[in-house]
């Protein structure tokens, strides 16, 4: 048997290194932005084309390259941070592995222009596809400037399942959020087909804060500062009023580096405790400094997930901390006592006259009297006595618990004894049946073929294969649903103007998905209208969207799209008609007509796909008659 393993070539091998590595253009931006901090940058430049499908550059002023370090630096492994495997445990770099360079010049084409330090002459190579193509000197500034171009070009199905320019942007948006918030002292800019959505200079940790999300965020937030000998963190926290139901901030930082830990996420959330509902969370902005030999980095190649030594001691750490500056800034609830502007109490004085109330009265106003008043007024009137009662003409009141006796009949009939497996008395069944019989006399409506609620919240119906048992709420949903669907196939759709406009603040990265999503969303029925920075103005919304959060809607679509998958036409359409259909479905405990039952049954019976609600749930149980014949 011939030999059949064999010894993959460095372009494959770079190749499958480069699906973990690099994911998106993202990741790209990631860790050339990461190359630039190691080298010791001040000033870093970011500039896309078509939301780095087209074009990725990172300038930067570090400390540049040599031509034969140039070189090396794209050979797989190669790197100037760490020498002998002692190394991993005392890291004070971002990169180590030695593994970037490599995969992003493996699934593009790549140009770099660098110059060392004090050199008279720089270096320019051309890399294509993991094949050196030239290398020549060049005359450049000192640092360096990459440029990538041509994503995923020899790789055509990644390139295929990049989403849309805008949720690539977004998520372009926030890797360069996180690394220029860790490294706030680094001046940063970012642009997107010459628009510039970035622009920092050097600053506080807070002051970045402020500048990434506004200065609005900057009341919100509460200073935590503890140096223990296991770790110090400092940072910021939000007030309990300021959580959110959705987009909220949060980041940890450990010596530099961003990072996932849902273990001290869980420390937080338990010290917030009660101080937030709990379908809200707070945001916090945090930075660990522990030592380097502590922690392993070295878990995935994106350096996110650390593992800490002293994980327990740390938790219990950051839960006191927190608790800590929550009291100390006045975070809890206090009971307020606050006189201003509240009305002055007179005080008592014994040296004040005393007069009794009057009142104005007519003293010739006689009430039993209906023809008038006064000494002329009839005094032998009639007066109805408390006892007599007029006559009752409504004969809707006769009627008012018909129903509900009907209910109880049912109720009644199916506690005696049916569940707990024993038997109804004669005498208690017949009276129940002849109720029955009675009203459904009075009616005029055969009960055995009707549909008849229960408890307010389900209709049943009798079928030819045994019983149909229908959710009312879901049922509407789900015809609702479809009927909005067909309006906005057809273009049927109206909107709603709004008397006083409602103000959306987003985050640069939704903004950019917001302004692709624009055109779909005035197509079903919003009015948007861009405002300075990354504020919106919503003018008008869909009709029939009633007792909805409008922003949290929008937000919800931007989420989605976010999360990719479907077309974003189809998602918004989705996401809007079953809003609409939840504002507008019956409730549970709406008391239906038989009429009503029978038309909506009627409507859900007649769309293709009746069994489920547009979000999986289950519309129409069927108990079959072998079911119901294996009940006795």
């Amino acid at each position: 048997m011939s030999d059949i393993i064999k010894l993959l070539p460095d372009s494959v091998a770079n190749q499958i290194a480069a699906g973990e590595v690099i994911q998106r253009p993202a990741s790209v931006v990631k860790e050339l932005v990461e190359n630039a901090i190691d080298a010791g940058a001040t000033t870093i430049q970011i500039v896309l084309k078509d939301a780095g499908r087209t074009l990725i550059q990172v300038i930067d002023n570090g400390k540049g390259m040599t031509p034969t370090d140039a070189r090396l630096a794209f050979e797989r492994h190669s790197t100037s941070k760490i020498a002998k495997a002692e190394d991993l445990f005392d890291l004070h770099t971002m990169g180590f592995r030695g593994e970037a360079l490599a995969s992003i010049c493996a699934i593009s084409q790549v140009e770099l222009r660098t110059c060392a330090k004090g050199a008279q002459l720089g270096t320019k190579i051309v890399i294509n596809a993991s094949k050196c193509e030239s290398q020549e000197p060049d005359v450049c500034p000192e640092g360096s400037n990459f440029m990538v171009k041509n994503i995923f070009f020899n790789v055509p199905a990644r390139r295929k399942f990049l989403k849309s320019n805008q949720v690539e942007l977004s998520n372009i948006v926030k890797e360069f959020e996180k690394l220029a918030l860790v490294n706030h002292h680094v001046e940063f800019s970012l642009s997107n087909n010459e628009n510039v959505l970035y622009k920092f200079g050097g600053s506080s940790f807070k002051q970045r804060i402020s500048a990434i999300w506004g200065r609005s965020i900057d009341q919100q937030l509460i200073p935590l500062n503890i140096d223990t000998s296991l770790c110090k963190i400092t940072g910021f926290i939000s007030k309990p009023e300021n959580a959110r139901r959705r987009n909220y901030l949060q980041y940890f930082f450990v010596n530099g580096r961003y990072m996932r830990h849902p273990y001290f996420h869980k420390a937080i959330m338990s010290s917030y405790g009660q101080l937030i509902p709990d379908d809200e969370q707070p945001n916090y902005f945090l930075v660990f400094n522990v030592d380097p030999e502590s922690i392993d980095v070295n878990i995935h190649p994106t350096k996110t997930e650390i593992k800490f030594e002293n994980e327990m001691p740390i938790w219990q750490i950051l839960a006191a901390a927190v608790k800590e500056s929550l009291g100390r800034f006045i975070a809890v609830p206090t009971i307020d006592f606050d006189t201003e502007d509240a009305p002055d109490i007179p005080a008592y004085s014994t040296h004040t006259a005393v007069s009794a109330p009057s009142a104005g009265i007519d003293p010739s106003y006689n009430p039993f009297n209906p023809k008038g008043t006064g000494k002329g007024a009839h005094h032998d009137a009639y007066v109805p006595a408390f006892n007599d009662k007029a006559p009752t003409t409504d004969w809707e009141t006769l009627f008012k618990n018909f129903e509900k006796n009907k209910q109880e009949g049912f109720d009644e009939f199916a506690s005696q004894g049916v569940d707990a497996g024993t038997h109804l008395q004669p005498s208690s069944a017949a009276h129940i049946l002849d109720s029955d019989v009675m009203q459904g006399s009075l009616l005029n409506v055969d009960i055995s073929t009707t549909c008849i609620q229960l408890k307010g919240r389900y209709i049943v119906s009798p079928i030819k294969s045994g019983l149909m048992i229908v959710d009312q709420h879901r049922a509407h949903l789900k015809v609702l649903y479809e009927q909005y669907m067909e309006n906005i196939d057809g273009k049927n759709v109206t909107s709603q103007s709004i008397l006083f406009p409602d103000l959306l603040q987003l985050s640069a990265a939704q903004n950019a998905i917001l302004c692709d999503l624009q055109p779909e969303m005035e197509r079903i029925g919003f009015n948007l209208s861009k405002l300075s920075g990354n504020d919106w103005s919503i003018n008008a919304v869909p009709a029939g969207i009633d007792h909805v959060d409008i922003k949290d809607t929008i937000l919800q679509v931007i989420d989605a799209m976010e999360s990719g998958g479907e077309s974003i036409t189809e998602k918004v359409y989705d996401h809007l008609a079953l809003a609409v259909a939840r504002s507008a479905a019956l409730p549970y405990g709406k008391t239906l007509t038989p009429d009503e039952m029978d038309k909506l049954l009627s409507e859900l019976l007649r769309l293709s796909n009746p069994n489920y609600t547009p979000d999986g749930k289950l519309v129409i149980k069927l108990i079959t008659n072998e079911q119901i014949e294996k009940m006795f």
